[in-house]
C-alpha cells in the first residue's frame, strides 16, 4: 500500500484524474450521441466516468494503492450527485435573476459552481470516503473502551473493599 499524499498534491491529482476523465467524457458523450440519444449518452458516460475517476482516485490519487470498494464507489457516485445538483442549482438561479444570461455569464456561473462542488467533493472523497484508517480506529478504540470501564469498575470494588470493616473484606473476597 502506497503513503498518503499531502493535501496540495492529493488535490492536484484530482484536478488532473477528474478534468482528464471529464474532458474524455465530453468527447465520448459527443460521439455516443451520434448513435443514441444524447441525454442516454450522457447519462451512461457518467456512470462509467465515475467509476473510472472513483477507481483513479483510489488507486493513485488518495494513496490507497489498491481498487475502489463498492461502499467507495457508493459514495463517491453520491458526491458526484450532488456537485451536479449544485451546478444545476447555480443554473436555474442565474436563469431567474438574468432574463438573458449570455454565454460569458453562463460559463462564469457554470465553472464558478463546477469549482466550488469540486472543492466540496474533493474534501468528501479526502475525509470520508478514501479516508484511511477509519474502521481500524473504530476497533482499536473499542478495547480501550473495555478495559477503561473494567478498571473503573475494578476500582469502585477496590474503593468499597477498603472502606468495609476487617470482617466484611473477605466476605466480598468471597462473592467476587
Amino acid at each position: 500500500m502506497s503513503e498518503k499524499p499531502g493535501a496540495i498534491t492529493a488535490f492536484a491529482r484530482f484536478v488532473l484524474c477528474g478534468g482528464g476523465v471529464g474532458i474524455a467524457s465530453s468527447f465520448a458523450v459527443t460521439g455516443l450521441a451520434s448513435w443514441i440519444p444524447w441525454f442516454l449518452a450522457n447519462a451512461l458516460i457518467a456512470v462509467v466516468s465515475t467509476l473510472l475517476s472513483t477507481e483513479l482516485h483510489a488507486r493513485f490519487t488518495f494513496g490507497k494503492g489498491g481498487r475502489a470498494t463498492w461502499r467507495q464507489h457508493t459514495q463517491s457516485a453520491g458526491s458526484a450527485v450532488a456537485a451536479y445538483a449544485v451546478t444545476c442549482l447555480a443554473m436555474f438561479l442565474l436563469q431567474q435573476l438574468v432574463a438573458a444570461p449570455g454565454a460569458m455569464l453562463e460559463q462564469v456561473v457554470y465553472l464558478s459552481a463546477s469549482a466550488l462542488a469540486g472543492a466540496a467533493r474533493f474534501a468528501v472523497l479526502r475525509l470520508v470516503v478514501f479516508a484511511r484508517n477509519r474502521s481500524r480506529a473504530t476497533t482499536a478504540a473499542r478495547p480501550v473502551h473495555t478495559t477503561v470501564a473494567r478498571h473503573t469498575t475494578m476500582a469502585r470494588a477496590t474503593t468499597v473493599a477498603r472502606a468495609a470493616a476487617p470482617a466484611d473484606r473477605s466476605a466480598l473476597c468471597r462473592a467476587a
